[in-house]
């Protein structure tokens, strides 16, 4: 079975295995303490072009989404997404669960504009009973979104304003990060979103990473007691030294760069294979995720020897599917692709 249903099914990237297992013996603080996390930690903020940005690491995806949005919000307070966001879509409920509601709105490839957010907060305060209803606190964005589509500078820019203008943060997901920075046309860097977002976070697990995110204060702006509501959420890793000596690694010699960047060059022959057989695309993403649509009578037999992820439903007879590269794609696997297709 050929498998590109996703980009972590995989464990772990042969360079930071080879680092985990050098240091494994080695007696360090826990919790976090230890001098790997802080060297990552500084290897972050130097990356972003940040000095008084705060560094945090975290396990997975949705576990970071929930920490991060129940320590920035009031409880009173609730979050902003798209309707096709991750937080909205895909956690089982994990913000509602802690207490908070996700509001949502219209997208376009998984995308929010900064007009339909400020519209959306108008017409809140324009309420006259807006007291009585959960206050928006924050906007949640994804980059890549769910559909592999990237914000541009201008677009993230002009979300910020509208946060600003508010004085709500703006929180970008970065669990698939990698892949949004590699890609050839985009205008956004790190120092840009550590300059445009109020929070957001540099994904692992996606990337290679055994488990890991890291989370990015950007204005010195943690909440306080961060470390004391992580635990809380049963989210404070003992051997934390786990996640900070893997970043370390991602951000020695360009690696996190260079793994975003491979998968990219075999995510655009994928797409050059899916066009020359004659697919049609629901979204040609610039990232690692390419989304096709399929006759629903093609399914079983693709799915005998390709494994592949059900997206949605595009008409009576057809189905979109994602297909991803991920860190451990190889040219072997595009090369067997094109035969089964």
């Amino acid at each position: 079975m050929l498998h590109f249903e996703n980009d972590y099914n995989e464990g772990v990237h042969p360079k930071l295995l080879e680092v985990l297992t050098k240091t494994n013996t080695e007696n360090l603080a826990g919790y976090g303490l230890d001098s790997y996390t802080e060297r990552a930690s500084q290897k972050i903020k130097e990356a972003c072009q940040t000095p008084n940005a705060q560094v945090f690491f975290l396990t997975g995806g949705t576990q970071t989404n929930q920490v991060v949005i129940d320590t920035m919000l009031a409880p009173y307070e609730g979050v902003l997404a798209a309707e096709t966001g991750h937080i909205a879509a895909h956690e089982a409920g994990a913000i509602e669960y802690i207490g908070h509601k996700v509001s949502t709105l219209p997208h376009k490839n998984g995308k929010l504009t900064a007009g339909d957010v400020k519209e959306s907060l108008e017409n809140f305060y324009a309420d006259d009973n807006h007291e009585h209803m959960v206050y928006p606190g924050m906007v949640y964005i994804s980059h890549p979104t769910e559909y592999g589509a990237l914000y541009s500078k201008k677009e993230l820019a002009e979300l910020a304003q509208v946060c600003r203008s508010y004085a709500i943060p703006l929180f970008l997901d970065g669990a698939r990060l990698g892949y949004g920075l590699a890609a050839k046309d985009t205008d956004l860097d790190l120092p840009t979103i550590a300059e445009l977002t109020d929070v957001f976070y540099i994904g692992g697990t996606k990337m290679g990473a055994l488990i890991g995110e890291a989370v990015v204060f950007t204005h010195g702006n943690m909440p306080k007691r961060f470390n004391t509501m992580v635990k809380q959420h049963g989210a404070l890793l003992a051997k934390g030294r786990i996640l900070g000596i893997q970043f370390d690694q991602f951000f020695t010699d360009n690696l996190y760069e260079e793994i975003g960047k491979g998968a990219l060059r075999l995510a655009e022959q994928l797409k050059g294979i899916l066009k020359d057989k004659g697919y049609s695309f629901f979204y040609e993403s610039p990232t690692n995720q390419q989304f096709v649509i399929v006759e629903n009578g093609q399914l079983e037999i693709l799915g005998e020897k390709l494994a592949y992820s059900s997206w949605e439903k595009y008409d009576d007879n057809h189905t979109v599917i994602r297909l991803a590269t991920s860190w451990s794609t190889t040219q072997e696997d595009i090369d067997q692709l094109k035969e089964i297709l």
